[in-house]
């Protein structure tokens, strides 16, 4: 995220982009954890909110190095939300319900984020492009995209990801916990995968063409 902010002609709006950047980093990552929490302890388990973690306060949510790296380079993670699915009625379902949220919750702060800015795009055409509704109105794309990638990355059909919790459920219970095990190995050769830019360009593929979906059908309204 950082350094293609820099890579730009524009210094000026490369500095604003990044002073906009931390708000939309501590708000995605802290509404996603808070979500999880939230439909886990919907779902009968306590842990999460005993422990201080169905809140928005991203300081219990944040993992430094994770938010470090949402900063510089667009993906990142936060402390795991601990989820006991000895809680859940059905341990699986409660899992994937769960693991849903989180991504699902970034996907709506990117329509919400989507609306207000097209709004205010609309009032600059009225009263014109004056500087603060240009940083209001660049603020408001960032988060957006911000939160439709993290969402799309977070969906990732692997562990330790969200995604995995959802797609996995079909497999034999077994198998399921079998390949959780590994999950911090994988996790290893995720992030070397976005490292070298292997997996990054699909993530962005498929996060462009959500985008476009989105803005299309605020388009619609507006």
């Amino acid at each position: 995220m950082l350094f293609r902010l820099f890579s730009g002609q524009d210094f000026r709006w490369a500095l604003i982009s990044l002073l906009l950047t931390l708000p939309c980093v501590l708000i995605a990552l802290t509404f996603h954890e808070a979500a999880h929490a939230f439909v886990a302890y919907k779902c009968g388990d306590p842990t999460a909110r005993a422990l201080g973690r169905l809140t928005l306060n991203p300081i219990k949510h944040l993992d430094p190095l994770g938010t470090l790296a949402m900063f510089l380079f667009g993906y990142g993670w936060a402390k795991p939300v601990p989820i006991n699915s000895r809680y859940f009625k059905n341990p699986k379902k409660g899992m994937a319900l769960t693991a849903l949220a989180g991504p699902c919750m970034n996907l709506i702060l990117g329509v919400v984020g989507a609306v207000i800015h097209a709004i205010l795009s609309q009032v600059s055409l009225r009263v014109g492009s004056p500087l603060v509704l240009e940083v209001v109105i660049a603020f408001f794309q960032l988060f957006t995209q911000l939160n439709v990638v993290y969402a799309v990355f977070n969906m990732l059909p692997v562990p330790p990801f969200d995604g995995s919790r959802a797609f996995l459920i079909f497999l034999p219970t077994k198998a399921y916990f079998g390949i959780m095990k590994y999950e911090k190995i994988i996790m290893i050769v995720v992030l070397v995968g976005f490292a070298t830019g292997l997996l990054w360009t699909p993530v962005e593929w498929i996060a462009g063409a959500l985008m476009n979906g989105i803005n299309a059908l605020v388009g619609l309204i507006f």
